[in-house]
């Protein structure tokens, strides 16, 4: 998906960049609301309110008097309710306040695409070497043999099929897996246990120690 980040603090700008950008995003840097208006079209807008050269609410009503489509997240450091009231009627879809973290953003993310109807539809068919994955009838083979997971080891299966070859936090799993990043550790470490048990090599999903886990492309 492709994220346009207006943000004027370089640091704060440069950290969320990198973020999103290790969790799959093409992003777009903009420091003030000048360089947003010049910017190519994007899927998402995070749009800081505190902005150098033009109030954020003002820059919010016009991107949205302009693209009805784009989904714009408003990020500030006002928590008042007054705050969010006017960053929503000003067109923002959802309003995140900092300070945040990534799995909080991602998951405001997620939901506004899914709740405006622009998510960018996912592959229904995934092949990782030997590992086949039809999304769409949540069925698995490795090579010709089929494999019987349980809902919640298929939805592990393509959390971390989706990003093959690269490590997934196990925040982020728990947040796609189970919805809440408040699944104990336990939980998670027995469905990954019962996944590689399943698979023809246990060794397909790694464990990146103090990390997450990683599928095996090799």
């Amino acid at each position: 998906m492709r994220v346009l980040l207006v943000e004027d603090d370089l640091r704060v700008s440069a950290g969320l960049a990198s973020a999103l950008r290790r969790r799959g995003h093409e992003v777009v840097q903009a420091l003030t609301a000048a360089e947003a208006a010049e910017a190519e079209p994007v899927d998402l807008i995070l749009l800081d309110m505190n902005l150098p050269d033009r109030d954020g609410l003002e820059v919010c009503r016009r991107i949205r008097q302009h693209n009805e489509e784009v989904a714009i997240i408003a990020v500030t450091a006002r928590a008042e309710e007054h705050d969010r009231v006017a960053g929503l009627r000003a067109g923002a879809d959802d309003y995140v306040v900092k300070p945040f973290s990534m799995v909080e953003l991602q998951a405001r993310i997620d939901a506004v695409m899914r709740r405006t109807g622009r998510a960018v539809r996912a592959a229904a068919a995934l092949q990782i070497g030997p590992l086949r994955i039809d999304v769409d009838a949540r069925r698995v083979w490795i090579r010709e043999r089929e494999v019987a997971l349980s809902r919640k080891e298929f939805d592990l299966l393509v959390a971390l099929a989706r990003q093959a070859g690269t490590v997934v936090p196990r925040d982020r799993l728990q947040l796609e897996v189970w919805q809440t990043t408040w699944a104990t550790r336990h939980n998670l470490d027995v469905h990954v246990a019962a996944l590689r048990g399943k698979l023809e090599n246990p060794q397909l999903v790694e464990t990146v120690r103090g990390v997450g886990y990683r599928l095996r492309v090799d």
